[in-house]
This record gives structure tokens, sequence and C-alpha cells, in this order.
């Protein structure tokens, strides 16, 4: 459980001492503590004063510091400080020191509701903006009727939701992160994915999601087609997850709108969907020649959108010319960077890219790094695990149709490709 919560600039803007077991005095502290781990280069998220901890994040110019005095679950403390966060932007859209000083009495509120003698309550900005509004007068009403939703089960859900058109949009995206090392071995990959929907259904739906899950297709004993064995799984809260390990089903009643359904992790070997292959030849004194071929790897019937091939270049190169086979480079020298950027990149097709540029005439002495090349890319229609959503169930009490769409994204996530210099 969290003591307190303080949010501080170069003073404390606000606090809300949920407990009274920590001498509010106590944020005195922090500061000074900080500003010497600062100078000693030793910056930690947990700093102690006597017994009293502090866990801390900093957002924007502001730092949000929790109190304990207590053994707490610290993951805890810190998806409660990134979900305070999350709630005061949804609410004030910067959050910084003017929009806290000017929205003092809704922060107070928001503060009471997000947590309750050390224990978070109600986190989701979706139902807090239906009972606590940005309007000083409108907030006295409201307080008289809390919404069912804050005593109900189903706490992110409001009752009463009517659409003229039942549907839900589901989405699949899965991150690829690469390392190829300068020999082109791949050294490490995995596949990070989310199930995202966008619910626009009436009532209190019931859905079931069904995965081409491994784990699944063993419990039944049906082994048909391809499997993923999904690692790290995370789900919302609307999950049943009592059920989900005991057979494997994916039951809910979906928030409003939109939300992460799930996240989770794929530990598997990947082939390169964009292989770079690069020359780069640096003549003493002169000039520097970069020579990059990007292929793509995957289906022919697959295309990439807004691909963007990231290559370092020497900082104290200059005179930049390039000639590419498809889309267009560019020099970003604040970053030392070529950036060739191809809009649409069709599977199985290969793209070159020439760069040169000049060097001064007095060598730069400092040795430099070697930073790997990166891409960015997003290719539709397409996972790279072979995910599939089998089916998605709604039942609804009152028996309407409803239409769930599919759409399955994989894009780069962390994609690096070491070169030789």
């Amino acid at each position: 459980s969290c003591q307190a919560l303080m949010f501080v600039l170069h003073l404390v803007l606000i606090c809300r001492n949920y407990k009274g077991d920590v001498d509010m005095a106590e944020i005195d502290h922090f500061l000074p503590l900080l500003m010497t781990q600062e100078e000693e280069g030793l910056t930690c998220p947990i700093m102690s004063h006597g017994n009293v901890h502090f866990l801390w994040i900093k957002h924007t110019n502001l730092y949000l510091v929790a109190t304990t005095n207590k053994n707490s679950n610290a993951s805890l403390v810190y998806a409660f400080l990134y979900k305070v966060v999350e709630v005061f932007t949804e609410y004030f859209t910067e959050l910084e020191e003017e929009s806290i000083q000017d929205n003092f009495v809704v922060v107070y509120e928001l503060l009471d509701e997000l947590m309750d003698f050390g224990f978070p309550q109600t986190t989701d900005s979706k139902i807090l903006q239906e009972y606590i509004t940005q309007e000083g007068t409108k907030l006295e009403v409201a307080k008289t009727k809390v919404p069912t939703t804050v005593t109900n089960a189903v706490s992110w859900r409001s009752e009463g939701i009517k659409y003229k058109k039942n549907e839900v949009f589901i989405d699949v995206i899965e991150s690829i992160n690469l390392l190829v090392n300068a020999n082109g071995s791949v050294m490490s990959s995995d596949i990070v994915g989310t199930v995202k929907l966008k619910t626009m259904l009436s009532g209190m739906p019931e859905l079931r999601l069904g995965l081409n899950d491994r784990a699944l297709f063993a419990l039944t004993g049906r082994d048909k087609g391809k499997t993923v064995t999904m690692e790290d799984v995370k789900f919302h809260q609307c999950v049943r997850l009592s059920r989900f390990e005991s057979d494997r089903t994916i039951s809910f009643i979906p928030p409003d709108g939109e939300s992460e359904l799930m996240s989770y992790r794929i530990n598997t070997h990947v082939k390169p969907l964009i292989w770079i292959e690069s020359v780069i030849e640096k003549f003493s004194h002169s000039r520097v020649e970069i020579m990059v071929k990007a292929k793509g790897q995957f289906k022919k019937q697959s295309v990439a959108n807004n691909v963007e091939v990231r290559v370092p270049v020497p900082s104290d190169a200059d005179s930049p010319k390039f000639k590419t086979s498809t889309g267009h480079a560019k020099y970003v020298p604040e970053k030392n960077l070529a950036v060739w950027t191809i809009k649409s990149f069709p599977g199985g097709k290969e793209f070159l890219m020439r760069a040169s540029f000049g060097l001064p005439s007095v060598e730069n002495d400092e040795m430099e790094g070697k930073p790997p090349i990166t891409v960015n890319f997003e290719i539709p229609y397409f996972t790279v695990s072979g995910i599939q959503v089998r089916y998605m169930k709604i039942i609804e009490k009152s028996g309407y149709q409803a239409l769930p769409w599919v759409r399955y994204i994989t894009q780069s996530g962390d994609y690096q490709l070491r070169s030789n210099f």
C-alpha cells in the first residue's frame, strides 16, 4: 500500500496523505537526496530517509512521489503512479505545474477517487469522467450521484450503452525486436504482441475470443494447423483470469470504446523481414561513401509501408549526395544520420541507396562508437508469428447480431543491424 502521494517541482505543489502514518515533512528530504544522487551519477527510483521510502517518477517538469514506511509492493506503486499520469493527462491534456495549479479542486477529487487508505480504487478515466468534471459547479452536483459502475462488479463499463449498429473491431499488432551482428547472424529476436479492441456494442455483452493458442489446443486434444506459444501474457482487468487459467478461454465484458485487451511475447527465432546489407568506405581526410541494399524477405503479396532505414554517418561529415533506386534519402545532421524513406516496399524486392559525404581535412581525433543501422516499417494484413483470431463470440441478453472485424499488423520494434564501418 502507498501512504502518501505528492507532486513536487522545486517545492511541493500538492499532496494527499492516505493513511497518516508518514510525517508530511519527510518530503523535504526528497529533493536533496535526489540532487546528491544525480551529482554522484547514481540515480535510483527508490530512495530512503530513515524508515521512510520515496518511490518516484518524473513526468515533464514534475516529480510524482509516493511515500511509505512499510515493505510495500513497489511494482504496484509504480503501476499506480503511471496510471495517475495517464488519468491526469486525459483530464488536462498536459500534466505540468500550470495544469495542477489551475485545477486544484479536480486534482484533489481525483486523488480521493484513485486511491483509498493506500489502496488503488477507480483508475479508469472514462468512468471517473462520468462523475468528476472539470467545471467546479457541476462537481458538487455530480458528487451526490455516483455512477453504478463504481459500486458495480463491472467497474470499467457503464450500464445503458446503446448503439444503432453493433460492431467490435479487433487489431492484432505485433512488434519485432531484432539484433543482427556485423557478420549477418541474428543475435537476439522476439515478438511482442497486443490485441486492441474498439467496442461499439449495446448493453452488457459477454465476449469470448478464440486464438490459435498451442496450450488451448493441447488441452482440448486438437492440433489442426499452425499454433503459437504465448508467454508473459497480460490481460485487461475485464478478462476472467480464473477461466483463462482453467481452460484458456478469454472471456470478458469489454470496456466501451478503445482498450487494450491483452499483450503477449513470443520468444522465437525471427527471420529479418527487411534485410540490410551495407558497405561503408572511409577515405582519410576527404570523404565517406555508403552503399545500402534493402531486401524485403516477406511474402510477395504483402507490402511494407513507410519504411525508414536510418544509417549512422560520422559526426564531422558534410556535403551529402544521395542516389536511390526508389524512395528518397536525406541527411539529418543533428542526429548524425542518413535517413532513407520508402513509402511502399513490396515483398521479395531489392532496393539500393548510395550516399557520399565530405570529411574535413583535419582528422577527428575523438573515438566514435559504431551505432547500428535501424529500420522502421509496418506491414498490414500480416503477423510474423502466425497468430490468428479463430472466433469472437458476442452474447447479449437482447439477442442482437453483432459484427466482429479483425485486422493484423506487423511493425518494427527495436530493429537493429550492426554494420562494419
